[in-house]
């Protein structure tokens, strides 16, 4: 039996049982190579023997193959435990009855970066959602977090202990010559480092610390590089779309793939209609933005009369390049902090340039560059007034920002408050759900009521108001009611299908027959039996793992049929 506590990305923490009442396995776990518990590695004779909660499983039977030796070996079961040995079969396929799934000789891949991604993104996409992955002599105090993120459940002490007996000493931050035996020390810092590991997976910020630790080795860096870029789409489906503050303090943080997702959600974003003026701002240390003493200031300017239904506000920033105002409570624009120091990385300035590029072709009458000596980030991609003299929140550079606006306006037909409203929430559904959903939703009977950021969805229709959804920014994005997971639904998006039975609290796994496969943790999920809304709610796991899982919560109910 396993049970997922908590999640960080494809990192775990998990209790695994083998029986209702028998002993439990908590992950990320380390097992000893010297102990003679009921779960470690015991050498014997012939070979090792992987000790499982009351299971023993020889791990070296048969032909012994490398992982650079072309030769396959048959995946072998034994008591729900199923050792594949590198280099795994074209066509692996997990069998039926393993629980746990092992890889004895994963220390091949130890300098290997590109293997190392390659194969443990493979075993793990073999062994799905539902498994624990346990891979042998290849943990060390610097990659724990990394190979925790990218979804090993399970490692060993021996790579750790090996080092030790030749005088080297482990530790999260390096590896050095100690000269004495350091194996004692390095399967301490190992453990020490998988409790730690732990924490920050319940924290949901271990791409932080796999982000640290990565600098410790070449190594470790080119793992992390290789699997942002080949292993985007396996990372990215466990990503979640809420969450808690996080720092991008690296280079590698700005290939974060919550932060990726980002930009290329922006690439195809389209303005609220009636917006005509685009203003460029700076970003601010206070999450979201809207809430920061800066923006208020620039509120102060902007919205002055009513010309302000004419400017669309985008702060420009890194690592996320563009945030139109009106989605600024969505994770993750609403939970980053970056070091400011006035310094741009080429990288930061290409995709700064590239999204804010994509926002000015959409078109519109006047650009205003309220950036200051961030200027530079956006020269040249269109002719536009810049207002900032010193600091952007100075009383002159205000004063300019407004009269900037009261110019560009002066000509423009004003748009009125719930046209305004109408258009935002228009983009925003379309950002969340897809510009269908958003046509379906944004009818002519329906439009949007409250003031920024608490916003209603309202349909009315025979005299009778409806409720669609609202936008608030503790959940910083669109909850739906029924009614509106009933037109979100019949359009075929974030469906998760049901068996028959009443709904009394959340939605176990255990009762998915199916879900869309688009589902992200955090995202709105509505549960459907026969073709019939059931209810709706916030997915606590991905669409793929709601299906493949047979315990947890799947779905937080908010609204179900009575």
């Amino acid at each position: 039996m396993l049970d997922v506590v908590a999640r960080s990305q494809r990192a775990r923490v998990c209790e695994y049982a083998r029986s209702k009442d028998g002993p439990r396995l908590t992950t990320p776990a380390v097992l000893s190579s010297t102990s003679d518990g009921d779960t470690c590695i015991r050498a014997g004779p012939s070979g090792r023997v992987l000790r499982l909660l009351g299971a023993e499983v020889p791990l070296e039977e048969g032909l012994l193959t490398t992982a650079a030796s072309g030769m396959g070996s048959e995946p072998r079961v034994v008591d729900g435990v199923e050792v594949v040995r590198l280099p795994f079969p074209e066509d692996l396929v997990i069998d039926g009855s393993a629980e746990v799934v092992v890889v004895p000789n994963a220390f091949e891949l130890r300098h290997d970066a590109r293997r190392l991604v390659d194969a443990v993104m493979r075993i793990r996409e073999a062994a799905g959602f539902g498994r624990l992955l346990v891979m042998l002599g290849i943990a060390e105090p610097s990659t724990t977090a990394l190979l925790a993120l990218m979804g090993v459940d399970v490692v060993d002490d021996s790579l750790s202990r090996a080092a030790g007996l030749r005088g080297m000493r482990l530790v999260p931050e390096a590896e050095f010559a100690a000269g004495t035996d350091q194996s004692e020390a390095n399967v301490r810092a190992l453990e020490a480092e998988a409790s730690l590991v732990s924490d920050f997976i319940r924290a949901d910020r271990l791409r932080e610390l796999a982000d640290q630790r990565s600098a410790s080795t070449p190594s470790g860096v080119a793992a992390l590089r290789i699997y942002d870029r080949v292993g985007y789409a396996y990372a990215e489906e466990t990503c979640s779309t809420v969450g808690c503050r996080f720092c991008s303090n690296t280079v590698q943080a700005l290939r974060r793939p919550e932060v990726v997702r980002w930009r290329e959600a922006i690439k195809t974003y389209r303005k609220p209609a009636c917006k005509r003026i685009l203003v460029l701002l700076p970003c601010s240390a206070k999450k979201p933005y809207h809430i920061s003493k800066s923006h208020r200031a620039f509120a102060s300017a902007i919205h002055t009369a009513q010309h302000d239904t004419l400017v669309h506000e985008v702060i420009v920033t890194s690592p996320l390049g563009a945030v139109p105002r009106e989605l600024d409570m969505f994770f993750p624009a609403n939970a980053y902090d970056i070091p400011v120091t006035g310094e741009w990385k080429p990288e930061e300035k290409a995709f700064i340039r590239e999204l804010v590029a994509d926002v000015i072709a959409q078109g519109y009458d006047k650009v205003i560059c309220h950036l200051g000596e961030d200027y530079e980030l956006v020269e040249g991609l269109a002719e536009m007034e810049c207002t900032v003299v010193g600091d952007p929140t100075s009383p002159k550079s205000l004063e300019n920002l407004d009269r900037a606006l009261r110019a560009a306006a002066k000509d423009m037909e004003k748009v009125g408050y719930l046209q305004e409203r109408n258009d935002y929430m228009r983009s925003v559904f379309a950002f969340q759900f897809g510009q269908e959903a958003a046509d379906a939703i944004m009818d002519a009977d329906t439009y949007a009521i409250g003031k920024f950021p608490y916003w209603k969805i309202i349909r009315e229709k025979d005299g009778k108001k409806v409720q669609m959804g609202m936008m608030t920014p503790e959940r910083g994005m669109v909850s739906l009611t029924l009614e509106g997971a009933e037109v979100v639904a019949g359009l075929g998006r974030n469906i998760v299908e049901i068996q028959d039975f009443e709904i009394r609290g959340n939605l176990f796994a255990v009762g998915v027959m199916s879900a869309d496969p688009a589902i992200r943790i955090g995202d709105e999920a509505i549960f459907v039996c026969s073709g019939q809304v059931r209810g709706v709610g916030v997915a606590e796991m991905c669409g793929r793992e709601m299906t493949e899982l047979k315990r947890g919560i799947a779905v937080k109910v908010r609204h179900k049929l009575k």
